[in-house]
């Protein structure tokens, strides 16, 4: 019964990772999971490990030899090991035509990816990929590869980006045996050259907090993404103050667009009234699609005048915040619409639930953000190799 639930788990996750249609981040990562597999059955035919000393070891590492092993995610490169003086012929038998190993990759990637890379939970789908016993320290070399190549993306260099939107989302994480809310701060570039998207990186912490965004901010700068046109966020206060602290330099010159979409949202826990919130929306929505600065602003001052006695509150609020939604004004025409808001940001974050609410609860900061980023890797190069999103202006 157990291998029968086993199996459905797994079909389940493969079902989720693979039938959606995965790019080359996840390739790259079955490549390297396999060429770790191979070295790990190299050891065991050999009997020791690099460096190692033994009367019993069964000859010696010999280098490398470059193979393209074709499976269902598509050619990978590998580099399948060698034996000199061996008593037996070395083959892996990851190779063997008619072998499991195809599948038995993608079981042991869905669960390298959906369970976060625990060491316990990852050691008996290897087991089942190199078809004998691995160790709980081949793994944890394994796991510190797949972070190393993760890191490796997370702090690459940028081009210059002409728009950046910034966001963040909550997941469940498991801290010290309690359960806490974890956010994970994500940043989208459209580039100055091609006006292609691009995820410029992700970080995760246990808050919002001005020091976390300063941090993950001045990395995006110290990585090349110059002076952006325009910034794009909530009014996160964390957010604000870092956005002042980090790019205090490029503020002058980047315009805040505050998202249009949340102060909606904000307006409308301000109406006094249940039937009144719908006039106000489509009224707020009004403002902010109108032709121009100037024609937004008269409309504001007339949304005002009309609800400043009867929605006093909502006035004052809407006098002092609402201008901050009017910066995408100044950008050209063909290039509003997908700046008023930060819901480039809200639909990457769906697609990143669809992959990890299989988890429900994180064990580590450190799983969170290693599926988040294999996801967004995938996500990126898509974007990276696709048509613009908008179509460069001068």
């Amino acid at each position: 019964m157990n291998e029968q639930v086993e199996a459905t788990l797994q079909d389940q996750l493969l079902k989720i990772l693979f039938a959606e249609g995965l790019g080359d981040g996840l390739a790259n990562i079955a490549q390297l999971l396999m060429n770790a597999a191979m070295l790990i059955e190299r050891e065991n035919h050999i009997g020791a490990g690099p460096y190692q000393r033994g009367v019993a070891r069964n000859g010696h590492a010999n280098g490398f030899k470059s193979r393209t092993f074709q499976t269902a995610i598509g050619a990978l490169q590998l580099a399948v090991p060698q034996v000199r003086n061996s008593d037996t012929t070395f083959r892996t038998s990851l190779l063997e035509k008619g072998s499991r190993s195809d599948r038995a990759l993608k079981s042991a990637i869905a669960t390298l990816y959906v369970q976060g890379v625990s060491t316990r939970r990852v050691t008996k789908v290897m087991e089942d990929l190199c078809g004998f016993e691995v160790s709980s320290g081949q793994v944890s070399n394994l796991n510190k590869q797949l972070d190393e190549e993760f890191a490796k993306w997370r702090s690459r260099p940028l081009p210059e980006i002409r728009y950046l939107i910034l966001d963040a989302t909550y997941y469940k994480v498991r801290i010290a045996g309690t359960v806490r809310d974890c956010a994970t701060l994500k940043a989208i570039g459209i580039s100055r050259d091609d006006g292609k998207r691009m995820i410029l990186g992700v970080s995760c912490a246990l808050s919002e907090a001005e020091i976390h965004w300063r941090e993950f901010l001045v990395a995006l700068k110290d990585r090349g993404i110059g002076i952006p046109d325009i910034i794009v966020s909530d009014a996160h206060s964390g957010l604000k103050a870092a956005l002042r602290a980090a790019l205090r330099a490029a503020c002058n010159s980047s315009p805040w667009q505050r998202c249009q979409f949340h102060l909606q949202q904000n307006a409308g826990h301000l109406v006094t009234k249940q039937e009144l919130k719908s006039l106000i929306a489509s009224q707020i929505a009004a403002i902010f699609n109108a032709e121009s600065r100037p024609h937004a602003e008269e409309r504001l001052r007339v949304f005002l005048q009309t609800w400043r006695e009867k929605q006093p509150k909502l006035v004052a609020w809407a006098e002092e915040n609402l201008p901050a939604g009017f910066t995408v004004f100044d950008l050209p025409e063909a290039h509003r619409k997908k700046l008023r808001t930060s819901n480039a940001c809200e639909t990457l974050n769906s697609q990143i639930k669809r992959r990890t609410r299989v988890v429900g609860l994180f064990p580590s900061e450190e799983s969170l953000q290693r599926l988040v980023t294999a996801v967004l890797v995938e996500i990126s190069e898509a974007w990276e190799s696709g048509k613009s999103y908008l179509k460069p202006q001068n």
